[in-house]
This record gives structure tokens, sequence and C-alpha cells, in this order.
């Protein structure tokens, strides 16, 4: 007798963690034997100079002038770019200016955590730091794609509804197929930063919450907490600064509720917490400029022309200085393939800051609300609106002051986005535009799985652009 019931997906929505966990295991293997396949040492010889025991053969082939025949071990194929840098700050701290460019935290972190597992022989150390340094991006991913589906939640409403389920369900997967790839699954400060920053948002949003029920004290606790989480993702990327812009508008907004209501109460109170927040977040990128100007601008012995700035910054120098990176310096003809390669994900984000906008407004109608179930919902309505302002000066910055390409990597930690995404597939609310959209954005899902494919071979093989 054949059963009428539907045999279970693998990936159901109404199961998300474990289909979640499914396709994240999935997709990681994938790019892991991508990385770990690729032959050769690359175009850069830079991994095979590190302090590893069997380099010894690889300087041998380097020097007979036959390096494309030469072969990493699998930990050292994902110590590529930025990697390097962490790599020598985890094992001797900031030795170079130019390091500082780069998350003491993050590589003492993963000194620390390859200490305490002690993964292999402590002579080969690099090799250590590598596989903790796997470890860790893929665990702090993960926890990552949790902390945007709680999220998704806490902003779009309860997930018994189906096609809000469904958006939150494809949100969260959207993160695990990031154009970051590779960059989530290796010795690099994406995917720590992406944890942070994604559950700094959730213990923001819970503590709204939080506060529109009356649960003031848990709703203050909670934001201080979101503030620590702010600034530690700051000392991991400084662009986690643009964050503290979720608590100056709640402060413009308490202050004017205070002048204009003349309430001294509850509110007064609550602008004393967010202003707190505010300051811890700041001491994510205060601390670390401190440091740099008392090593470089206190002694005489040791001086450099940026400590003579009003606002004395090392990291800003080290950046212009170093990597030529400025308002503008980068609109270059040379770089025009790398701006072509960009153009997708900034558009992406300036599209999503838009759409936040319309879904906010959405939200306020309850006619409109209830039409319209990938419209925020409740307190976090509002969110939407701090966030896009959030994202918006992110994508500005891209596009006028760094290196474009890096907007495909450090974009993987902001939720805006995946929302803007995983609505426009949901789309329901007529039949033509739903083709046309499901269509158009089927094949940037597409786009961002062969972008981070292709990425995956390129970073393993040392190769530029990734």
């Amino acid at each position: 007798m054949s059963s009428s019931s539907p045999r279970p997906s693998l990936l159901d929505p109404s199961r998300p963690i474990r289909s979640l966990s499914i396709a994240f295991g999935v997709w990681k293997a994938i790019l892991f034997v991508i990385i770990a396949c690729c032959p050769g040492l690359g175009y850069d010889t830079s991994s095979s100079h590190l302090p590893f025991p069997s380099t010894s053969a690889l300087d041998v082939l380097i020097s007979s002038g036959d390096p494309s025949h030469a072969s990493l071990p699998i930990p050292l194929k994902f110590v590529r770019w930025d990697s390097i840098y962490f790599v020598h700050i985890a094992q001797a701290g900031y030795v170079f200016e130019q390091e500082w460019a780069f998350s003491y935290v993050y590589g003492k972190l993963v000194d620390r955590l390859t200490s305490v597992f002690s993964w292999s022989d402590a002579s080969s150390g690099v090799a250590s730091l590598a596989v903790t340094a796997v470890v860790l991006a893929h665990l702090t991913h993960f926890l990552s794609v949790l902390a945007l589906y709680k999220l998704s939640i806490n902003v779009f409403g309860n997930d018994s509804v189906q096609k809000q389920q469904l958006l939150c369900f494809l949100s969260a997967a959207l993160h695990i197929v990031s154009p970051a790839g590779a960059f989530l699954s290796s010795l690099n400060a994406e995917s720590l930063f992406s944890f942070l920053h994604i559950t700094g948002f959730y213990i923001y949003s819970s503590s709204r919450r939080d506060h529109h029920v009356g649960k003031h004290v848990a709703s203050y606790a909670k934001l201080v907490v979101s503030g620590i989480l702010f600034a530690v993702a700051t000392t991991v990327r400084s662009n986690g600064i643009l964050s503290g812009i979720l608590l100056a508008y709640d402060a413009v907004l308490l202050l004017h509720r205070i002048v204009s209501q003349r309430s001294l109460g509850e509110p007064t109170v609550h602008l004393c917490f967010v202003v707190l927040s505010g300051c811890i977040l700041a001491l994510g990128l205060i601390i670390p400029q401190t440091l740099a100007y008392i090593s470089y601008c206190t002694t005489e012995d040791v001086s450099r022309p940026w400590c003579q700035f009003l606002v004395p910054s090392i990291y800003s120098w080290v950046q212009s200085h170093y990597w030529d990176v400025g308002f503008f310096r980068y609109w270059t003809l040379s770089n025009l393939p790398l701006f072509l390669l960009s153009t997708p994900m900034l558009l992406i984000l300036f599209l999503s800051c838009f759409w936040a906008r319309g879904a906010t407004v959405s939200s306020s109608s309850p006619k409109t609300s209830q039409a319209n179930s990938d419209s925020a919902s409740g307190p976090a309505s509002t969110l939407l609106t701090q966030l896009a302002i959030t994202q918006f000066l992110l994508a500005v910055l891209a596009l006028t002051s760094y290196h474009v390409q890096i907007i495909n990597r450090i974009s993987s930690g902001y939720p805006l986005w995946y929302w803007y995404i995983a609505s426009q597939l949901l789309d329901t609310r007529s039949l033509q535009s739903t083709l046309k959209s499901r269509s158009y954005f089927s094949r940037v899902v597409q786009l961002m799985v062969v972008y981070a494919l292709v990425q995956a071979t390129l970073y393993g093989s040392f190769l530029p652009p990734a």
C-alpha cells in the first residue's frame, strides 16, 4: 500500500536548525575540498617561507627555479593573503607598523586557542595555528548563521507563519553561501566579525522587544551586552564602529522625547544606558589607537608622522601609507576590473537600503503589514531603518575609499541584504512581478554560489582577486 505522505526533505524550513546544519556542512565540505586540492604554491610564494618544518623542501624547489610544482601541506593552503599577517601577529604580536591594520585580538585568540588545544607538535606552529583558525572560522560562521536566523525572527515576527518562516530560513541559508566564501573558512577575521556583529544585532533587537513589553532591567542589560559585542567586533574589523549608528539613532529619539514631553523618568534612564553602550562600543576603536600612540608617539626615539595629526590614528595612516587607501584613490583605470567585480554586491547593498525603508513604512500600516509578511513587525521594525543607514555608509565607503573588492567579503556581517534577497524570492504580490523577481533573484543566488566556488579556487591557489 502506497503512502500519500510526501518524503521528508533534508532541507525542511519547518526544521530550520537541522536543515541549516546540513546545508552548512555540505557547503563547507565543498569549499574545503576545493581549497585543499589546489596545486602548487600559487603566484605568491609567501606561505612557503613561513616557519613550517617541511618548508625546506619547498625552498629547494623555489631556489631551483621551478616553484610551480611545489606542494604545500593542506593547513598552509588556508594561509593566504591577510592570513599571513595574522599568523605573524599570533606568533610575535605587532612587530611592523603596517601590521596594525590587522586585528591583534583575532591573531592572539587563534594563538591562545592553539596553545589550549595543542593540535600537534609545537614545532609545527603554523600548521597548528591554521588548523585552529579553520575550526574557529567554521564554528563562528555556523553560530553566525543561527544568530541571523534568530535575529530574523525578532525583526519579522513569529516564525509560525509560513512566509515569515521561509524568509527567516532563506536569509540564514543565504549567509551560508555568502560571497565571502573561503574567507569565512580560513585564517581571516570575517567569520568572527560576522558572528560578533550579527549576534550584537540580535541582542540589541531583543533589548528593544524587552523594553516594549516593560522588561526594562532585562532590556538595559541586553543593551550593554550588545555594546560589548559591537566593541569586540570593532577590534576584529574597524568597520564595526558603524554599528554605533544604532545607538546614536536611539539617543537622538530619546533626547527628542525628553525635551518635547519633558519626561525625566524612564527615558532618561534609558538614555543613560544607550550612552553607556555607545561608550563601550567606542572603546573597541579607542583602546587599540591609544596603545599604538603610546608605542610610537610618547618617546623621542620613536615618532611617526601620524603622531602629529589632529586625531592621531595609526589605522588610517597605515591604510593610506602602505596600501594607498583614501578618498577616490582607488579610482584608477587599472582598478576598473575590480570595480566591475564589486558592482553586483554594491548594487544589492544600495537596493536593500531602499527596500528597508519600504518595509518599515509597510509595517506601520496594519492593513499593509497583514498583506506583506515580509515587512518588519513590532518594536524591532525601526531596526531596518537603522541597519539601512549603517549598510549605506559601508557601501559608500567601499565605493569611494576602500579597496573596493573587499566589499564582497566584509558585507557578510550585515544582515539587511540577506533579508532583501529572501523577500524578493518570496514576493507574492502579483504573479507577473513574482515571476520576474524570482527569476532575477534566483540568478543572483546562483551568481553568489558560482562566485564563492571560483573564489575558493583563487584563494587556494593564492591568485587575485580573491
